[in-house]
């Protein structure tokens, strides 16, 4: 097997669902013993402002957001679902037309409630659990 350089092998991340992505980093999460500390694009936002330890724990910390519909603008929800997750214009498509469907999954409650916003904003349905 040829080795694959960086710039292939972010290539080849790009063109994933995030099913797929997160299926592959469960599966080197198994491989290497190791815990990875972002699943994928939709994880990098920067962390929520401070707040009490052992209050914060309690709380829910990850939020996935799911599309419950599209709605009349469907063109926008789908771009919109694009920009959020980096998904092709094909996969962006299927995950709209098959709603309920997860957009994001595990991320901060300011992630959640601004990609709520924006999809809300094209028109979509949508919650936050």
């Amino acid at each position: 097997m040829a080795k694959m350089s960086t710039d292939e092998l972010l290539g080849q991340f790009k063109e994933m669902t995030l099913l797929e992505l997160s299926e592959f980093i469960k599966q080197f999460e198994e491989a290497f013993d190791v815990k990875a500390a972002a699943a994928g694009p939709v994880m990098m936002a920067a962390p929520g402002g401070g707040g009490g330890g052992a209050e914060a724990e309690e709380e829910q910390s990850e939020f996935d957001v799911v599309l419950t519909g599209a709605g009349d603008k469907k063109i926008q929800v789908i771009k919109e679902v694009r920009a959020l997750t980096s998904l092709g214009l094909k996969e962006a498509k299927d995950l709209v037309d098959g709603a309920p469907q997860t957009v994001l999954e595990k991320v901060t409650k300011e992630a959640a409630d601004k990609a709520k916003e924006t999809l809300e904003a094209a028109g979509a349905s949508v919650e936050i659990k």
